[in-house]
């Protein structure tokens, strides 16, 4: 028997192993997104989504053409702020590690609170009650704060508090208080997320969440989709942001496995 021969047979073997594809649950993904169209919500003086069709015809050669061209503020429908946003120096959009972008999440849930309070800030108290009983929240988590906002989507007047054009000086949506924003500054978080329009409540006029968390390279998810179906811990959220270089921000893909 030739002595190579096993040696060859555990070769491919290894590289059969290493060619397996993992397989994901398709049952088990949560599209955290908003759809892009005339309807999407955006900050009230922002310009919002536009899209031009061009083509969208069957050619003189017999065969289908579509393409087309958009325009978009950064912050605005389903996006990511990147850190930069509102501290300088900070990370822009295409200087975050896609390794930040992917990690577990944790939902921290103040839907009630929200619902009596449409102002309401989610508080330290709120994170001490979720860590007493799922344990303190691990560096690199995506933490993602559930209002139950998103059945508003995408009534202006009941989402923002306000659906006067180019008015941001009425709004009312619930949002992150500055303790909390320092907890998880401390936490070292990788990213927080909320199911509103801003991390910062609606009447907020010095985005004191938001110069928090950037200055602490920590970046933010706003608008978020379905927030209501992902559970307290276990979930996995990636969240992929066009890679706009110096980007403040950008429309993102925002998706969530379950456990």
């Amino acid at each position: 028997m030739n002595a190579a021969a096993p040696v060859v047979l555990l070769s491919v073997a290894c590289v059969a192993c290493a060619t397996q594809v993992p397989t994901i649950d398709r049952e088990r993904l949560v599209d955290l997104s908003y759809v892009y169209d005339e309807h999407t919500l955006y900050w009230p003086n922002a310009e919002g989504f536009r899209h031009r069709k061009d083509g969208w015809a069957m050619t003189e050669g017999g065969y289908w053409y579509a393409a087309g061209e958009f325009t978009s503020a950064e912050h605005g429908g389903t996006h990511l702020d990147s850190p930069i946003h509102f501290a300088e120096g900070k990370r822009s959009v295409d200087e975050i590690p896609v390794g930040a972008l992917i990690g577990p999440a944790v939902v921290i849930d103040v839907s009630a609170q929200a619902a009596a309070d449409r102002d309401y800030r989610a508080t330290a108290e709120d994170l001490a009650a979720f860590e007493a009983e799922h344990g303190r929240i691990a560096a690199g988590t995506i933490v993602v704060v559930r209002t139950g906002w998103g059945n508003r989507w995408p009534d202006a007047l009941r989402y923002l508090g306000d659906d006067t054009p180019g008015d941001t000086t009425n709004l009312h949506f619930p949002g992150l208080s500055a303790a909390l924003a320092e907890q998880l500054a401390l936490r070292r978080v990788a990213g927080v997320g909320i199911d509103t329009a801003s991390l910062d409540h609606g009447p907020s006029s010095d985005f004191i969440v938001h110069r928090i968390l950037n200055e602490a390279d920590i970046y933010g998810l706003e608008n978020l989709a379905n927030a209501e179906r992902l559970p307290a811990t276990g979930a996995t959220l990636i969240a992929l942001p066009i890679k706009i270089a110096e980007g403040t921000g950008s429309p993102a893909r925002v998706v969530a496995i379950l456990p």
